[in-house]
């Protein structure tokens, strides 16, 4: 589902996680409200809760690229630890660049000022064609666990890089690991402040928490005050946030999931004049201001997880199902993306 929207407003420093989403689930209120559609179509068969998202890959990848349920969780746990002091994030990037150099990668280290971005890269076999990114910040907030913000999306991008690594596409994949997105977007920004970086990057996708779900009344929050009853109190969607001068990146990811994997609902900004603060939360907003395609994936944070920034955000709180079959949407998402003829541009 598409809900087209237009946001006036002026950009600013990034505001508290709560109003981001407040603004979004407003959004996908209203824009269901509109479509005349009920909730319940976007949820998943009701099957027991370890199947329910356990499914192979796209039809249209090979079993190759089946995401590996033990050594996603086993990365998820490694990474669930505080990641804000610097010695904390050494640790963290050097787990991560171990796991990329294991799955074949070469590793670059990109540092900046307080911090170093970790960057891989897998050419395409189209030298024309721009490369996609997959990115994920992997430091946390103080005294957090950083489990679902954002271990989740740091594992995820390893398990795509081992599950791409030798694959052939005609696009270069790139994958960013970003460092110290939650002192305000510094990796990203770092990356982008690069030219070498953009010149010829076609599109991002974010990945910033993707491993809370909840199925039980009102775990799901809204707004006070909507003009028509929110459309549903079940956190049971994965979001997925996006320009709408790009809509192939919305697109693949809506059609990268099919039942019994969860739900996406795409939400496309028209990039018409600067943003609310709102929508620029993330990294993926750093491209948007270089008039990159760019586009956000996730639970949609503290309006569903009760434990965002918070000491209680750890392993045994992410949803391992749920966790999984995002897991699995970006990996058909990306092996979409990266066998994409043509301009990604809509």
């Amino acid at each position: 589902m598409l809900i087209p929207i237009l946001i006036p407003a002026k950009m600013g420093r990034r505001p508290d996680m709560k109003r981001t989403w407040l603004a979004i689930a407003l959004l996908i209120s209203i824009g269901l409200a509109i479509a005349g559609m009920s909730w319940r179509s976007f949820q998943p068969s009701s099957v027991t809760p370890k199947a329910r998202y356990e499914l192979a890959a796209d039809s249209s990848s090979a079993e190759s690229f089946r995401v590996n349920r033990e050594r996603l969780l086993a990365d998820l746990q490694a990474l669930s630890v505080e990641r804000f002091e610097l010695g904390d994030r050494r640790r963290a990037r050097d787990y991560i660049t171990s796991a990329l150099a294991n799955a074949g990668w070469t590793v670059q280290l990109q540092p900046f000022e307080a911090g170093v971005n970790i960057l891989a890269e897998r050419p395409g076999s189209d030298p024309a064609a721009e490369k996609i990114l997959l990115a994920a910040h992997y430091d946390s907030v103080q005294r957090s666990p950083g489990a679902d913000d954002n271990a989740t999306g740091v594992a995820t991008v390893l398990e795509t890089a081992r599950l791409l690594a030798n694959s052939a596409a005609p696009r270069t994949l790139q994958l960013a690991l970003f460092d110290l997105e939650e002192a305000g977007l510094l990796g990203s920004n770092a990356f982008a402040a690069d030219p070498a970086q953009l010149e010829t990057l076609g599109a991002a996708i974010v990945l910033d928490m993707m491993g809370y779900s909840c199925d039980m009344a009102g775990c799901q929050q809204y707004p006070a005050g909507l003009p028509i009853p929110p459309a549903s109190d079940r956190g049971l969607f994965l979001a997925g946030l996006g320009d709408q001068g790009h809509l192939p990146l919305i697109n693949a990811l809506q059609q990268a999931t099919r039942a019994p994997l969860p739900p996406v609902i795409g939400l496309p900004i028209p990039l018409v004049g600067a943003l609310t603060p709102d929508l620029v939360r993330s990294d993926h907003a750093v491209f948007w201001d270089k008039g990159i395609g760019a586009l956000l994936v996730t639970d949609t944070a503290n309006f569903r997880n009760p434990n965002y920034h918070q000491p209680t955000d750890t392993f045994s709180t992410v949803n391992p199902d749920f966790f999984i079959g995002s897991a699995q949407i970006v990996v058909n998402t990306i092996h979409t993306l990266v066998n994409t003829q043509g301009n990604l541009a809509s």
